[in-house]
C-alpha cells in the first residue's frame, strides 16, 4: 500500500509542476497549490441538487461539481463529528489517532496536513467547529473555533448566525492573507448540525424561510416503525440515541416536514457561502490555483430505519458528499462522477501532494488525485474498514463496525458479539439480515474473514 501512495502521489506532484493547459484549466509551472477545504457537518451524499436530490437547492456546490469531479461512493471510517474531524486532518483511522468522540488526537501536530503545510511556507487557517479537544489557535496562522448553537453573540452583543460568521471568517482570511505565500484555509460549517438542546433543533436565518414553503419534503421508503424493529433489540428500544433524536424531530409527519425543510434551509445557506467563497478566489485571480474541496464529517439519517443523526455503519450514515475541483485536471473530464472508495482518510494525503509535499508514513489514506489525473485507473480499494466507538453507554450508543464493499456488507457489534451481513445489491436499504441464513454460510464466513484483516490493519 506505501507503494501505492508514492505512485499516486508522484503522479500528484508530475501534473502540479509540469506546465499544461488544458481549455479553462491553467497549471502553473512553479507556484504552489493553494488549498480551500469547504467542510460541512452531518449532510450525507445525496443532499445535493447534483446528486438527484428533487428538493434540496445547492447551485453553486452543483456548479463546483459540474467544473470538477464527484465521487459518488465517498464514505466516513468513523460517523461521528470529531473522530471524522480528526481523520480529516491526520489521515488516519480512529484506532490510530486516538480520538474516540471528543478527544483530541494523539497524532503530532507535525504530521497534519495542517501542520505539514505551515511547516513548507503555507499561510494556514481554520475557521468554525474544531471538535478536537481545546482549539490550538498557535498553530494556525488565521484560527477560529466555535460551534454548538445556529446564533453567536459577538463582542459588540450583536446576534449573527454562524453560518454568517463562517463566511465573515474566511472573507476575512482571504482579504488579509499575505498575497507572497501559498494558502491553505479550512472553513468548518456547523450547519447542518442541530442545535441539540433547542427543541426547534434546525434554526435557518429569517430570510430562507421563504425556502421550501410549498414543497412536501419525500419520507424514506424505510422510514417506517417496521424496519424500525428489524434492527437489533439494542438499537431498537427506546433508551437508544438514534431513536431518542428520532423522536425530537422525526415522530410526526408535520414534524418531519418541519424540520427536514429548516435542515435543507441551513443546506442552501452553506452553499451560498461556499458560492461566496468561489466567488472571491475568482476576483482574487486565484481560482484557477486553487485546489476546491467540499465534503462533510458524516452522514444522517433522515428518519430511515426509525432513527435520527448518524453513528451506525448503515449507508445514509457513513455516505458523504466529495465534489473536488483540481485546476490540473483536464478539462474534458470536468462535471465527471467517479464511484470508486474514497475515504475522509484520503484528503490529508490528496491535499499534500497537491502540495508537493510526501505524507508522512503513518498516514493511511492515499493520494485520490490519480483517480481524476492519471490516464490509467490506478489500482484502487475495493472495500473498507469502518470503526465507531461505545459513547456514554452501550444503551445510548453502542460500538459498531463493519466491512464495506459494493455488493456486501458485514456489521459486527462489538458490546454484543452480533454479527449481520446484507447484501446492497438485492438490498440497498439494509433491511434484510442474511447473517442467520445457512444458505450465505460461507459468505458470512469469508467476511468476517476479511474484517479481522482490515481490522488489524488499523492501529
Amino acid at each position: 500500500m506505501r507503494t501505492k501512495r508514492l505512485f499516486t502521489a508522484a503522479v500528484a506532484v508530475f501534473f502540479h509542476f509540469l506546465c499544461l493547459a488544458h481549455g479553462n484549466h491553467a497549471v502553473a509551472s512553479e507556484k504552489p497549490m493553494n488549498i480551500v477545504v469547504l467542510y460541512a457537518d452531518d449532510w450525507r451524499h445525496d443532499t445535493l441538487g447534483v446528486a438527484g436530490n428533487p428538493v434540496v437547492q445547492t447551485p453553486h456546490i452543483d456548479s463546483l461539481a459540474r467544473q470538477g469531479i464527484r465521487f459518488t461512493h465517498n464514505c466516513v471510517t468513523t460517523s461521528i463529528c470529531g473522530v471524522s474531524r480528526a481523520t480529516l486532518f491526520t489521515g488516519q483511522w480512529m484506532a490510530r489517532h486516538g480520538n474516540r468522540a471528543f478527544s483530541a488526537f494523539k497524532t503530532p501536530w507535525e504530521e497534519t496536513y495542517p501542520g505539514l503545510l505551515r511547516e513548507n511556507g503555507y499561510y494556514v487557517g481554520q475557521v468554525g467547529k474544531w471538535h478536537n479537544g481545546k482549539f490550538p489557535a498557535d498553530k494556525f496562522d488565521f484560527g477560529t473555533s466555535y460551534y454548538g448553537t445556529h446564533w453567536i453573540t459577538e463582542p459588540d452583543g450583536s446576534k449573527i448566525h454562524v453560518t454568517q460568521k463562517n463566511e465573515k471568517d474566511a472573507m476575512r482570511f482571504l482579504k488579509t492573507r499575505p498575497k507572497d505565500k501559498p494558502f491553505c484555509l479550512t472553513v468548518a460549517f456547523f450547519a447542518t448540525h442541530a442545535e441539540d438542546k433547542n427543541p426547534l433543533q434546525f434554526l435557518p436565518q429569517p430570510e430562507s424561510m421563504s425556502l421550501y414553503q410549498d414543497v412536501t419534503i419525500p419520507v424514506a421508503p424505510n422510514a417506517t416503525d417496521e424496519s424500525f424493529r428489524r434492527l437489533p433489540s439494542f438499537i431498537a428500544n427506546e433508551k437508544n440515541e438514534g431513536r431518542n433524536r428520532w423522536h425530537w424531530r422525526f415522530d410526526t409527519p408535520e414534524k418531519y416536514q418541519t424540520m427536514m425543510k429548516n435542515y435543507y434551509r441551513l443546506a442552501t445557506e452553506v452553499d451560498s457561502t461556499c458560492g461566496e467563497v468561489l466567488e472571491e478566489l475568482k476576483k482574487q485571480g486565484v481560482l484557477d490555483d486553487t485546489l476546491v474541496i467540499f465534503t462533510t464529517d458524516n452522514g444522517y439519517y433522515h428518519a430511515e430505519h426509525g432513527l435520527a443523526d448518524k453513528w451506525y455503519p448503515h449507508q445514509e450514515s457513513i455516505r458523504v458528499p466529495l465534489v473536488i475541483r483540481d485546476p490540473r485536471m483536464q478539462a474534458t473530464k470536468a462535471g465527471q462522477t467517479n464511484d470508486d472508495f474514497t475515504l475522509n482518510v484520503d484528503l490529508a494525503p490528496t491535499i499534500l501532494a497537491a502540495a508537493g509535499i510526501e505524507a508522512p508514513e503513518r498516514m493511511q489514506g492515499h493520494d485520490m488525485s490519480a483517480l481524476y489525473l492519471a490516464d490509467q485507473q490506478p489500482e484502487w480499494r475495493t472495500e473498507f474498514f469502518y470503526e465507531h466507538p461505545t459513547f456514554k453507554s452501550i444503551d445510548f450508543i453502542p460500538s459498531s463496525e463493519a466491512l464495506v464493499q459494493k455488493e456486501w456488507k458485514y456489521f459486527y457489534w462489538p458490546d454484543f458479539d452480533r454479527e449481520q451481513l446484507f447484501q446492497l445489491i438485492q438490498d440497498p436499504r439494509e433491511e434484510n439480515d442474511l447473517a442467520a441464513d445457512p444458505q450465505y454460510a460461507e459468505r458470512l464466513a469469508s467476511m468476517r474473514s476479511r474484517f479481522n484483516e482490515l481490522k488489524a490493519e488499523a492501529p
